[in-house]
């Protein structure tokens, strides 16, 4: 367990966040990867969205081709250096490990991809060229992850690709809801530089798309356009008090301290609402910036929570406490949060009730709100020919991602309703692959 005093400075903010798998010596990953069995039809390759090729980068780790190793991963995943430090490997590449068979520890799969990119990142090895001109564009809403990732394989093909991003810098969730323990700003912003370089799309900064009129202009501009938008702001909770100062979502806390680092507003007293893995970063991240406790509410047992169990773990190793079966009632306070009355919960015919008679109150001055983001369907709506399924999804043909009769193509968070980095990342590279077929005809 362990306790942090409030950062006062950018120094202290780091020393709180440090990495909680910090980058590997050239030692350490020529040992590590030596551990590799090298295995024929790896399960870590099956295990990994992007499909990297993790035991032929490892051995290319082992000889010294640093240069090959990069090559390797960025094939695949054009984050790779950024999914080598937030993925869930340990539900991915390496829960698939055969050494977990053998009671082994697994190969740290992560920390050597990330070993071997950051290494690419720095020497700014040159791995990608633009195809030969097609003639054709492409535009891709939204610098995130997915959007990124698609821009990247359309030029790869030869396409002309303009991205239009709502904010002032790339990389989405990576830079804006990642917490800082796992990857900084400076780490993602130089990934986004380092493709943007080699492949040499534009992005047009601080250019929302958000009209009927935009989407129309667009159409006629461009040959076919990918929507990577990610998901919207938190949930609310619809519950008394929730407007007070103090109250805030759990996207939006993490952003702002990504921003804003040891100068973020956060509480002495804080209490999480969710239990999911951005509510576990929320409280992780509630603790680092000094506060003297922080309590994480999920309205189920703690067998039925959602995150996985090492992120759960992380926040218990920084003091957080859990209170489950419970939900929110109401957010006192006149102006600003004073506390939160939470009820105990039980399942009854199958439904969660709230227990209102044996309701208490936490005493905090921070409620973090973490029951997930809103899906863009209003956004979706004002496009011309878009066919939505029963849980408000748009209607994509197959693995081409492309809006059934349209020229837009979607993929990541906006239609798989909230998922990893890497998945993203390996939507949107099938998306480009639609794209190009679709622009050469091969599709109806």
């Amino acid at each position: 367990m362990k306790d942090f005093k409030r950062p006062r400075s950018e120094k202290d903010f780091e020393l709180n966040f440090s990495p909680i798998n910090p980058l590997m010596s050239g030692s350490e990953a020529v040992v590590e990867s030596s551990r590799c069995l090298f295995c024929y039809n790896a399960p870590c390759i099956k295990a990994c969205p992007t499909e990297i090729d993790i035991p032929l980068f490892i051995r290319q780790i082992s000889t010294g081709n640093l240069k090959g190793t990069a090559r390797t991963i960025y094939e695949s995943n054009y984050f790779g250096n950024a999914c080598g430090k937030v993925c869930p490997v340990e539900v991915l590449c390496e829960g698939a490990c055969v050494f977990n068979d053998m009671n082994l520890k697994p190969i740290e799969i992560g920390r050597l991809q990330s070993y071997a990119a950051t290494y690419a990142l720095k020497k700014k090895f040159a791995l990608f060229v633009p195809g030969a001109p097609q003639n054709k564009k492409v535009a891709v809403i939204g610098a995130g992850p997915a959007g990124i990732s698609c821009a990247c394989e359309l030029r790869r093909f030869g396409y002309e690709v303009d991205v239009f991003e709502a904010k002032d810098k790339p990389t989405g969730l990576t830079l804006h809801g990642v917490a800082p323990y796992k990857i900084t700003n400076e780490e993602a912003l130089k990934e986004a530089e380092f493709l943007k370089k080699q492949l040499e799309f534009r992005i047009h900064y601080r250019t929302p798309v958000t009209s009927y009129r935009q989407f129309r202009n667009l159409e006629n501009e461009y040959d076919a356009i990918f929507i990577g938008i990610g998901l919207g702001n938190t949930v609310e909770l619809k519950i008394k008090g929730e407007d007070l100062d103090g109250c805030m979502g759990a996207v939006e806390y993490i952003e702002n301290i990504k921003l804003k680092k040891h100068k973020a507003r956060s509480g002495r007293k804080v209490v999480v609402i969710g239990g999911g893995n951005t509510a576990m970063d929320a409280a992780s991240e509630a603790s680092r910036m000094g506060a003297e406790r922080v309590w994480l509410s999920y309205r189920r047992s703690k067998e039925e929570m959602p995150a996985y169990e090492f992120e759960y773990e992380l926040a218990k190793k920084v003091c957080v406490e859990p209170l489950f079966n419970t939900a929110p009632l109401e957010i006192s306070g006149k102006s600003k949060v004073e506390g939160i009355k939470l009820a105990p919960t039980k399942v009854v015919s199958g439904r969660i009730t709230a227990d209102k008679q044996n309701s208490f109150v936490v005493p905090c001055d921070m409620v973090i709100i973490a029951t997930g983001q809103e899906k863009q369907n209003k956004l979706l709506d004002i496009i011309d020919g878009f066919e939505f399924d029963d849980k408000g999804r748009p209607v994509t043909e197959g693995d081409s991602f492309r809006a059934k009769g349209t020229k837009y193509f979607i993929a990541g968070d906006v239609i798989n309703g909230g998922s990893e980095i890497v998945n993203a990342v390996a939507e949107a590279v099938k998306a480009a692959e639609g794209i190009h077929n679709f622009l050469k005809g091969n599709t109806n």
